[in-house]
């Protein structure tokens, strides 16, 4: 609210949508801050990788550059949405970190049904016809019509407590990636458009999603090269400029690197797999191209303006959905083989009469095959009971419940606490895996996260695609659940959290017993010189510390601490924020330099032997074995069973 009384608000565009049943909005970056409201109909959404229900007076509101995705319901979607450029101009000067946050305010993330929502529709309904009359006196309403907009909104929020939730950076960075690959962008540039420095926002992204920012920036340039080698003529000088690279020889090295053939040999080989024409298989490959994010604005500000806008309100219509060619001939193949599998109504010798009791295998067979799970993406339909499940994410949770995925993602194969399940299970790739790979593997069920939108959409055409949004599964007691239903798997889901939350306990009383209650802990990680704390929310043993044994950061940080999640540390700056045990993570120290160092040396965890010591691959991970282990871990240190 008080970042919002000293803004300056410019009105962009406001529009009157209408979606009609099914129709979906996917991969969207939204190219400003965006208000959305709905009058009419329903909606799931899912925005920066957050599921939200959108019913009859709902608001959204996104910050800019967030990915959202719309799938209207059954009886669809009408909504106004505006979107502005908001800056503040507060006149007090604010430190560069108090300044970051109060930047990053504008992007806070929300939804929810306003109690009086007559009233916020009112205004919205004034601001659409102010500014289509496309006249100067018409948007200055309409920008007048936003801030009372805005004042009617925070009141009900405050009314109703709605708490705005900060985008995840991973995501932020996604956004970033796929609405601006095409320009020269560096690991320093995508730093400075977050507000966080290199080291942390490096070490978090690759932590989240087993890639560097840089490596994911590659990964989306040969995606987006590829669809144009498919879909184009274009020459690979045409295909390096656009997809950001201005070498098309550096362009066709890379891609060789990563697809095993070059450019023009990867073209020819697709093109002779569109002739040969008939066979479904040969149809399927051809079809699976990356595609490209949909939207229906541009990113830049002189889009808003458009020629053609009535006075009256008027519905618009998006994003039509339409048939594939796959599914066309998947069901016309179908429709051959049951016209030509003639079913005898006589009973034979193999088929039961009437008075017949069913066998074992009819009566397993009577039981229902598949089920509907809903998903961010819709309804998908699974195999009761699946044998060849790849898992791009959330293998952790598999592995718990007994289940041994045929594929999985290279950051999993790389993980410590997976190694001794891992024996016969293939490396798909890194990222969330390669398409041709899990392909040739033949799942009947894939579960990946939203981190990548168009391989996922790709996957769906290769067996049923389960998406979780990351962080979706807030506890560890929530995503062994999920699974175990998903799975079918309950039984076995419950007694594993009853091993866990008895383990937790164990390891809790345990360390309570040796360490004071109010001891104070850091969480720390070096990284290329630089220093990170970090909170509960991001490995490097935070969930323990903090969620598992329920100690706390010295107390000058802990507000730090809660928003981002964690705060970059200089040497000098060291002993505020070290508590009187530190858990430290680095690849390149050990405890004798860390204890002939200056200003390491005068802390008092150092002093006393209160440090414990482990590598970024133990540290990294927060999947439920992993934390199950690293608590384990933390405890056998901290009560003296284990030396650091």
């Amino acid at each position: 609210m008080k970042l919002w009384d000293n803004a300056h608000c410019k009105v962009l565009d406001i529009r009157r949508v209408s979606m009609k049943a099914g129709e979906r909005m996917r991969a969207y970056v939204v190219p400003a801050g965006l208000f959305l409201m709905s009058f009419r109909g329903g909606a799931a959404a899912v925005l920066d990788g957050a599921a939200h229900e959108i019913k009859r007076y709902t608001v959204l509101h996104a910050g800019k550059g967030s990915l959202l995705d719309l799938h209207a319901a059954g009886d669809g979607l009408d909504y106004y949405s505006v979107y502005y450029k908001a800056s503040d101009i507060s006149p007090a000067p604010y430190k560069p970190a108090e300044a970051s946050r109060r930047k990053r305010a504008f992007e806070l993330s929300y939804s929810f049904v306003p109690v009086a929502p007559v009233a916020l529709h009112r205004f919205l309904s004034d601001m659409y016809k102010s500014w289509s009359k496309r006249q100067p006196l018409g948007s200055l309403q309409a920008r007048a019509l936003l801030y009372q907009f805005v004042h009617e909104l925070l009141g009900q929020m405050r009314v109703q407590n709605v708490q705005a939730e900060r985008r995840d950076l991973a995501a932020q960075v996604v956004s970033l990636i796929h609405s601006r690959y095409a320009e020269p962008l560096t690991l320093e540039s995508l730093s400075d458009s977050l507000n966080y420095s290199v080291p942390h926002l490096s070490s978090y992204f690759k932590n989240r999603t087993g890639l560097s920012p840089i490596d994911y920036l590659i990964k989306v340039r040969i995606e987006k090269a590829t669809a144009l080698l498919l879909e184009t003529d274009a020459t690979l000088k045409e295909i390096a400029v656009g997809v950001g690279y201005q070498d098309p020889y550096y362009l066709g090295r890379l891609f060789k690197k990563h697809k095993g053939l070059s450019p023009a040999r990867f073209r020819e080989e697709h093109a002779a797999s569109r002739r040969s024409g008939d066979c479904p298989s040969t149809i399927m490959r051809s079809s699976i191209v990356p595609l490209e994010s949909s939207g229906y604005t541009d990113t830049s500000e002189n889009h808003y303006q458009y020629s053609e806008i009535d006075d009256r309100e008027e519905d618009t219509e998006m994003f039509k959905p339409s048939g594939t060619l796959l599914s066309s001939a998947l069901l016309l193949s179908l429709t051959l083989v049951l016209s030509a599998c003639g079913v005898s109504n006589e009973p034979t010798a193999q088929q039961p009469t009437a008075s017949s009791a069913p066998s074992v295998s009819e009566s397993l067979a009577a039981q229902p095959q598949t089920k509907i799970i809903k998903t961010v993406n819709g309804d998908v339909e699974v195999p009761v009971n699946p044998t060849r499940i790849i898992a791009g994410e959330y293998l952790g949770s598999l592995i718990a419940l007994g289940v041994t995925p045929i594929g999985t993602s290279d950051h999993h194969i790389k993980n410590p606490y997976f190694q001794e399940y891992l024996k016969d299970v293939e490396n798909i790739g890194d990222g969330n895996g390669n398409l041709e790979k899990i392909m040739a593997l033949d799942p009947d069920l894939i579960i990946m996260d939203d981190m990548y939108a168009e391989l996922n959409e790709q996957l769906a055409k290769i067996a049923p695609t389960v998406v979780i949004p990351y962080a979706s599964l807030q506890t560890v007691n929530e995503e062994i659940a999920y699974f175990g239903e998903l799975l079918n798997k309950s039984r076995e889901a419950e007694s594993w959290l009853a091993d866990y939350d008895q383990r937790i306990s164990a390891a809790k009383e345990s360390v309570l017993k040796a360490v004071p209650t109010d001891a104070t802990f850091s969480v720390l990680e070096i990284s290329d010189k630089s220093i990170m704390a970090v909170g509960s929310q991001f490995g490097k043993g935070g969930q323990p510390i903090y969620k598992g044994f329920g100690f706390n950061p010295p107390a000058g940080v802990a507000a730090e601490m809660a928003d981002p999640g964690w705060a970059s540390v200089s040497i000098e700056a060291l002993p505020k924020y070290a508590g009187d045990y530190i858990v430290l993570t680095s690849d390149s120290l050990t405890l004798d330099e860390i204890k002939a160092e200056p200003v390491w040396s005068s802390l008092d965890a150092v002093k006393n032997n209160r440090v414990f010591l482990w590598r970024s691959d133990r540290s990294g991970y927060w999947d439920p074995l992993a934390i199950l282990h690293q608590t384990e871990e933390l405890a056998a240190w901290l009560t003296g069973t284990a030396k650091p």
